[in-house]
């Protein structure tokens, strides 16, 4: 669809005016000293010059201009600007400078966001590949150990099929998680949504890792007694996965004897804040804006020890994004990390 154009008579106008008032004045000095000076003469020939001047102006100066600047929108709709062709094109300089302006502006912020994509992207890929490839070649290795020779050796054969299971283990962690991220972005991952009380549900968590936070005797523990039921409306188990994922990870860099404290409080008449606190080793604050990221590792080498597929964080945040709630982290090196997630109460 052509684009309609937008007269601009300003310059025109302006440009007749100074055209008119220079010869009018130039006649007058001349009549005045060589013939008889006439108003009604004066005051024909300055509308007379004046209209001439205003069609000569608008209608072959800005037709020329017009072409060049119409030139301009077309190169610009060559690169898809549609927020140019909403209206319509004008001569008016001023306008056309700050739509050009505005355009190019877009384009670099458009051009830095695709930059900063392209850089994650590359860095997703990069993670994927290294946390399928580790498990997988760990496996490999085991297998075809075996098939050297070393299944004949019953005790050796027993305890590299075990150490291969854990590494199909692991695979089955991360493809499971990342079918479930990928299902929670597209919203193909649907919540079954019901009322529960968040306090058991801590306390069944909590009974789920006793083992895991006994070999590193760290005491699970609430803040408070809570004698009430707390009921909130959510997917029970998405958020169990949530605090589970939470209480792991304050498992994992906690400090032996330590603590992790969960806390249930209200924020506003709906809301209550889930608070998830440990005395670990904390997060330097570089690392706070990127901690929801795919495949994030703060220690690049100790927490593969731990297991993992490295995507708990990153569920965490879609699961709570998906219920349209927040996730909140703060945490100080060398002292401890809270993680906190907002849920609508039921009262």
């Amino acid at each position: 669809m052509q684009a309609k154009f937008k007269r601009s008579y300003r310059f025109s106008l302006k440009t007749s005016l100074y055209i008119t008032l220079y010869t009018t004045l130039l006649m007058s000095v001349f009549l005045y000293y060589l013939y008889e000076f006439n108003w009604l003469h004066i005051f024909a020939l300055l509308v007379s010059v004046y209209a001439f001047s205003f069609l000569v102006i608008q209608f072959s100066v800005e037709r020329f201009i017009y072409k060049r600047v119409k030139k301009i929108y077309d190169d610009l709709t060559l690169l898809e600007s549609a927020n140019l062709n909403k209206g319509p094109i004008t001569t008016d300089m001023r306008t056309l400078t700050q739509e050009i302006d505005k355009f190019a502006r877009d384009k670099k912020l458009e051009i830095e966001t695709l930059k900063v994509r392209e850089k994650y992207r590359k860095e997703f890929l990069g993670n994927v590949s290294h946390e399928l490839k580790t498990p997988l070649f760990t496996v490999q290795g085991y297998i075809l150990t075996l098939l050297d020779g070393a299944m004949n050796d019953k005790k050796v054969r027993e305890k590299y099929l075990e150490r291969a299971s854990k590494g199909i283990e692991r695979l089955g962690y991360i493809i499971k998680d990342l079918d479930m991220i990928t299902k929670l972005e597209v919203g193909d991952l649907s919540l079954n949504i019901e009322t529960f009380d968040i306090v058991e549900l801590v306390e069944n968590v909590f009974e789920m890792l006793e083992m895991k936070a006994s070999k590193k005797r760290i005491t699970l523990t609430f803040d408070t007694e809570y004698n009430k039921l707390v009921l909130v409306k959510a997917d029970k188990e998405r958020i169990q996965q949530v605090l589970a994922n939470l209480i792991v990870n304050s498992l994992k860099y906690g400090r032996e004897k330590g603590t992790t404290e969960v806390s249930i409080e209200n924020l506003i008449k709906n809301k209550v804040i889930v608070r998830v606190t440990d005395n670990g080793e904390g997060i330097e604050k570089k690392h706070l804006p990127r901690l929801f990221e795919r495949f994030y590792r703060v220690d690049k080498s100790g927490s593969r020890k731990e297991g993992g597929s490295g995507l708990g964080l990153s569920i965490v945040k879609h699961i709570i994004e998906a219920h349209d709630e927040k996730i909140y982290v703060e945490s100080e090196f060398g002292v401890g990390s809270e993680f906190s997630f907002t849920l609508e109460k039921v009262e």
